[in-house]
């Protein structure tokens, strides 16, 4: 595991154990960007939706926590925001919370010649995923070969 990814896994860890203490969820914990200061992004969620002061009060807690751990070993922006309308889908339980949403799909290995996909979410069990990606036509996408997905927006 590389050092990048490492320290995604302390954070996200550390948030989880902070989000579970204000009814909250964690729904994705990354590192972006480089150079002098990168952003630690923390997308924090709740039924019916997380607002503002959500992410204004465990964006402070937050930070005193990493604060306190002191094992970022670099400057960084903490950022504590929603996940919104495109929501990233991480965990196999995201997709079976939005089972019969439209998501994209962008798979780490080709599935008949592709990786990116879009389609409604069938039907979620034992680590697979099912798209119907075109009247009649579904894939069927192991859970751990998903590089990233996303909600599509519905308007």
């Amino acid at each position: 595991m590389n050092q990048r990814a490492g320290l995604e896994s302390r954070i996200q860890s550390l948030a989880e154990q902070l989000a579970v203490s204000m009814e909250l969820e964690i729904v994705l914990v990354e590192i972006r960007g480089g150079g002098n200061r990168p952003i630690v992004r923390t997308y924090i969620d709740r039924p019916g939706g997380v607002t503002l002061v959500d992410c204004e009060r465990f964006s402070k807690r937050l930070s005193v926590l990493l604060d306190v751990e002191d094992w970022i070993p670099f400057s960084y922006t903490l950022e504590v925001s929603s996940p919104g309308l495109d929501r990233p889908l991480v965990r196999e339980a995201d997709f079976e919370r939005f089972a019969g949403k439209n998501a994209r799909v962008r798979t780490r290995s080709p599935i008949g010649g592709q990786r990116n996909f879009k389609g409604k979410i069938l039907l979620v069990a034992q680590g697979r995923v099912e798209l119907e990606v075109a009247p009649g036509r579904k894939v069927d996408i192991a859970v751990g070969d998903i590089e990233k997905a996303n909600l599509m927006i519905e308007i």
